[in-house]
């Protein structure tokens, strides 16, 4: 048995692999050859290989670095072997691949760690995944990266540290999520079994097609994506995320996140997407650049359950019939938007908790259970569609600081709309071009 070994060709990686050759190192591209099946303690490096069905399968205190893997976009490049009931620590470290990274613990797996940093999934088309997650009405997709600890059993604790990752481009986007973690949840959405424990999720550029079908309304994706089970320290989105089809999320929790950060452009171009939505639990989200949506019904940012402690944006833009700017219907201690809120669609179906709906695009709906603290708004609250309404308030409001004000400029369109535990704004201007500037609206529900 030799500590480390350079291979160049099929025939060379494989017996490396059989002689049990602790470090190998791949010069050159190697094509052709079946799965590499990595055993406890080994690692391997170097160049890039080429498989025609599954790459390679990690074991145990395994380490993956400065490689490329590239299988056919449907396959799985590098994945876990189930059987272990120990991971120990699996590593990536610098690897590009084409085809989906897919680290799941079920049948044996016990415990384990998940190092990942700079990983790059170039292309990746899960589409055909048939294992889902599933809770508010929909199913989600997996992504071109998925750690899912998916045993039932509570003792069952993963750990991992994901930093550096990458998915999919304006011209390969990955066909369904981006970045998945997950712990084991239930049909309701809610925690339950096996935790995922993150301290660090970090990105990179981020674009995603889900490829769903028009009018489905329980099937999801999303750009970023934690969902239940996933207990989080911190998210950064160093990079834009960007979602294109059908019920793309952009970024989505259904998970327990301490801190989320959100540094370049948020961007959903298909219909019924959403730049955040937050099922769960968040302390702090700050999203420092644009929110900006493009489909029918797609929403800037849903509260719509869970809990929410402080939200900061840069500025939340809508551009689609249908496509509310915020939406709260949970509480929210402080809202902060640092320049305008504003949408220019009008009325359209748009998905809601597995249930095609018909809204209108209002840029501030507060519903029942909505109660806001402190709001802050830079510069205006602005909506352009025609028989809208700006702001819907079913709930209250303690302080408003809105120094552009709340404009209505559509035909028909009105200014505010209160109603329940809703009050009209104290301190703000409320101007309708078109319409009336503040109307008590006993039929809002």
């Amino acid at each position: 048995m030799t500590d480390s070994r350079v291979v160049k060709d099929s025939k060379e990686l494989q017996a490396a692999v059989n002689d049990g050759v602790k470090a190998i190192q791949v010069v050159g591209t190697i094509s052709g050859a079946p799965r590499v099946v990595l055993a406890p303690g080994v690692s391997l490096s170097g160049g890039r290989l080429e498989f025609g069905s599954k790459g390679v399968l990690l074991t145990r205190d395994n380490t993956v670095e400065n490689i490329e893997v590239v299988v056919p976009e449907h396959e799985v490049a590098i994945y876990a072997d189930t059987t272990q009931t120990d991971w120990g620590t699996l590593t990536l470290r610098g690897v590009t691949t084409v085809g989906q990274v897919a680290i799941i613990a079920t049948d044996a797996v016990r415990s384990g760690h998940i190092s990942i940093d700079g990983l790059t999934v170039r292309a990746a088309d899960v589409r055909g995944r048939v294992d889902r997650p599933r809770g508010f009405g929909v199913e989600a997709m997996q992504g071109g990266l998925t750690v899912w600890n998916r045993q039932a059993d509570a003792s069952v604790q993963i750990t991992a540290e994901i930093t550096n990752v990458a998915a999919g481009s304006e011209h390969t986007p990955v066909r369904g999520s981006g970045v998945f973690v997950a712990g084991h949840g239930t049909d309701d959405g809610k925690a339950f079994g096996g935790v995922l424990t993150v301290t660090t999720l970090s990105t990179g550029e981020i674009h995603t097609d889900g490829g769903i079908a028009e009018g489905t309304p329980d099937l999801i994706s999303g750009g970023v994506f934690v969902i239940s089970g996933a207990r989080v320290q911190n998210v950064i989105n160093e990079g834009p995320v960007t979602t294109l089809g059908q019920n793309d999320m952009v970024l989505d929790n259904w998970g327990d996140v301490q801190t989320w950060t959100a540094k370049q452009p948020i961007i959903s171009r298909g219909p019924s997407g959403i730049g955040f939505v937050n099922f769960s639990d968040i302390k702090t989200l700050t999203v420092q650049a644009p929110i900006q949506t493009y489909g029918k019904g797609a929403r800037g940012f849903n509260l719509y359950d869970g809990s929410l402690s402080e939200a900061t944006f840069e500025s939340i833009q809508t551009h689609g019939d249908g496509s509310i700017g915020v939406q709260l219907s949970r509480p929210l201690p402080k809202l902060t938007i640092t320049n305008n809120l504003s949408t220019e669609g009008g009325e359209g179906l748009s998905l809601v908790k597995g249930v095609q709906m018909t809204l209108k695009a209002i840029a501030l709906s507060i519903r029942p259970g909505g109660a806001l603290g402190e709001l802050h708004v830079g510069g205006a609250i602005s909506t352009s569609g025609n028989d809208i309404v700006s702001v819907e308030l079913a709930d209250s409001v303690g302080s408003w600081d809105v120094p552009g004000g709340i404009v209505a400029k559509g035909k028909g369109s009105d200014g505010v709309y209160y109603s329940g535990n809703g009050t009209a704004p104290s301190g703000v201007t409320v101007s309708s071009e078109q319409g009336k500037d503040v109307v008590a609206d006993p039929t809002a529900s």
